[in-house]
């Protein structure tokens, strides 16, 4: 069974015909998973080291990053389908929307994963708490500040 197959129960619309935005890519996430099923559900801050690896250009944007535990990842699932607006997770076989789900599959196919920091260089962080293919495009980085920081 391919990734794009629908499963009974699942829906699809028509995508748009052109794009509101644009968005650059400013590095890439290394991980072990090379296909998307070999991937986890969530990051696990006790999972592999990754690595994260920011466009030379975008250098002086990390400038302070050291300084935090724990940042947010934004990244682009390149290799999800973008149409299915009810799909029905291998996980319980229940309908659901797709804005009910933690799914790849969405329109606009961004993650987020809240990643523990381990060390950072010039242009690479490591960093656990991914979940993500091997070559994911980077979105963007954020510290993350817990409730009790604020």
């Amino acid at each position: 069974m391919s990734d794009d197959t629908i499963r009974d129960g699942e829906l699809f619309t028509a995508l748009p015909d052109s794009y509101d935005a644009s968005l650059y890519f400013i590095g890439r996430i290394r991980t072990p998973w090379v296909e998307r099923k070999d991937c986890p559900r969530r990051g696990d801050v006790n999972g592999p080291v990754c690595q994260i690896e920011i466009d030379p250009r975008w250098q002086g944007a990390l400038l302070g990053i050291e300084k935090h535990k724990e940042l947010q990842i934004l990244y682009w699932m390149d290799l999800a389908r973008r149409d299915l607006i009810v799909q029905v997770p291998r996980s319980n076989g229940e309908k659901a929307g797709t804005f009910a789900l933690r799914s790849p599959v969405r329109p606009n196919p961004i993650a987020s994963s809240i990643v523990s920091v381990f060390a950072a260089s010039k242009t690479t962080l490591l960093v656990r708490g991914l979940d993500c293919v091997d070559g994911t495009p980077l979105l963007d980085i954020k510290p993350h500040f817990s409730r009790e920081d604020d």
